[in-house]
């Protein structure tokens, strides 16, 4: 069977990284473990225009991931082909995963959707696949409005998708538990992808060629559940992979991918200690320390130790990431974060006795911030002094806890899921006498507070890769400290080019 996997266009007002979808890797991976002949069209890097490509390679099954910035943009994908060409369509992804607002039922409703997948998706884009195959083996004249025809009840009994039949009806399946053993999990098919036309995982900071930098999961889910969080609608329970497992996979990506960089994209990869020091003993012991890692999306504080993070420096760690979030006492405890500032300042100390690069995330704009509470989190970031404190404005994700206060107290600013984009430095809400000009002012403070003193700015120039990417580096400054007005042309552009 001919299987397509789509990742929507979707034009980031700012340059940053663009690296191959690991959630269509992984699916690409077991389709092509099941026999299948899969091809993937990343939008943002491909040339041929979509239906151009689809009327070609004439797929069995479509494919397409949505977050909640891309999801409008899947849909005009899903309507355009099946302009051009009559086949089954599934979205899937965090956004249509939310079905306490019925954002499952929104994508399907949609021209051209059939299916959704909602949560972790290997095994329900199996279940699909083999359905749709059994339908067309026994079918003369095979269609969409057949395969999604009521009464053959072709979709019953797969846990874990919402599905639109042919007569208009909306059906929501009961949920599919969380995959629970990760090492039965192909690699990621990364042979699929143009490697080539990507980025490296941290290009404002490091000079890495894009096609020699490649992600790996180590384990999935997250037993936290802090109210901002867009993860908070994915598995609650965390799982791992063994360090055997991730080993093998580490091996590939260096020894036959020739990676030169390995960016761990887990969210929680540190909830237990013991198994990432089997890991960098492995590591180690395999000679493959040589290879710089980093973790992407950060690691909790409060299970830091001297001892783990000495140990993943051995192994080839040259940086990580905190969610510090904010340097008020009471907010943090507000944002259910279950961490204190204090732990979070001997995590950081840990780090730099190791000699490791550390990233801070941080929120302007967390329902009760005030003009102090928001200058408390810069003042804490400075304390910290990071290589990198990554400032963003808070944005309430359908689905978050934040998400429900915002919409019992306070205004929200965005009515459109395209302005949920990242880096647009508008506030997203209001709320109380957080006004949106109060946030967006302190937003820029806090990166010129942090970043135009002379320790900051002496330890970027002293680095090779501050001067290979300098350019990229000059424009990201001049949209981050100066002021802007709103850039009504970007969603405009996006939907002139959906299908380009």
């Amino acid at each position: 069977m001919r299987v397509l996997l789509i990742n929507p266009r979707f034009r980031l007002p700012i340059d940053t990284r663009t690296t191959p979808h690991l959630g269509l890797a992984y699916l690409a991976a077991i389709s092509e473990r099941r026999g299948d002949e899969v091809r993937i069209f990343d939008a943002d890097v491909e040339d041929q225009p979509l239906d151009e490509f689809v009327l070609e390679y004439k797929p069995h099954v479509v494919g397409i991931t949505a977050n909640t910035p891309q999801v409008k943009q899947a849909w005009r994908h899903a309507a355009k082909i099946k302009s051009v060409w009559d086949v089954p369509i599934v979205i899937g992804g965090p956004h249509p995963s939310v079905i306490s607002e019925d954002l499952d039922f929104e994508s399907v409703r949609q021209p051209g959707v059939d299916l959704v997948v909602r949560g972790e998706g290997e095994e329900s884009w199996i279940d699909i696949c083999e359905r749709i195959e059994a339908f067309m083996r026994d079918q003369d004249d095979y269609s969409t409005t057949a395969l999604m025809d009521p009464a053959k009840g072709i979709w019953e009994g797969i846990p874990g998708i919402s599905y639109k039949t042919s007569d208009g009806e909306l059906h929501r399946n009961s949920e599919r538990p969380p995959i629970a053993d990760l090492d039965s999990l192909p690699w990621p098919a990364y042979h699929l992808f143009k490697m080539d036309k990507y980025t490296n995982l941290q290009p404002a900071t490091d000079k890495v060629d894009g096609s020699k930098s490649f992600s790996i999961l180590t384990s999935r889910g997250c037993p936290y559940r802090c109210t901002f969080c867009s993860q908070s609608i994915m598995p609650i329970k965390w799982r791992s992979r063994t360090p055997e497992n991730v080993l093998a996979e580490w091996k590939h990506l260096v020894e036959d991918l020739g990676a030169q960089e390995i960016g761990v994209l887990d969210d929680s990869a540190n909830i237990r200690k013991e198994r990432l020091l089997k890991l960098a003993d492995l590591l180690i012991e395999n000679n493959l320390n040589h290879v710089p890692w980093i973790f992407v999306n950060g690691i909790r504080a409060n299970i830091v130790t001297h001892e783990l993070m000495l140990r993943l420096k051995q192994a080839g760690l040259r940086r990580t990431a905190f969610g510090v979030e904010t340097g008020n006492p009471e907010l943090l405890k507000k944002i259910d974060k279950k961490i204190d500032h204090d732990t979070i300042r001997k995590a950081f100390k840990i780090c730099k006795d190791v000699d490791l690069e550390t990233i801070a995330f941080m929120i302007i704009g967390l329902p009760g911030d005030t003009r102090e509470t928001m200058q408390d989190t810069i003042n804490f970031a400075i304390e910290l002094d990071p290589l990198i404190a990554n400032f963003s404005m808070m944005t309430p994700y359908p689905g978050t806890i934040v998400w429900e206060q915002v919409k019992r107290q306070g205004r929200m600013l965005i009515h459109d899921w395209e302005d949920y984009v990242f880096f647009e430095q508008r506030a997203r809400f209001e709320m109380g006498e957080m006004t949106a000009e109060l946030v967006e002012e302190m937003y820029r403070r806090a990166y010129r507070q942090f970043y135009l003193r002379p320790g900051p700015i002496l330890r970027r120039v002293k680095t090779r890769d501050f001067w290979f990417n300098l350019p990229r580096n000059i424009r990201i400054a001049l949209r981050t400290f100066l002021p802007k007005a709103e850039k009504t042309a970007l969603r405009k552009k996006i939907e002139a080019e959906a299908i380009s």
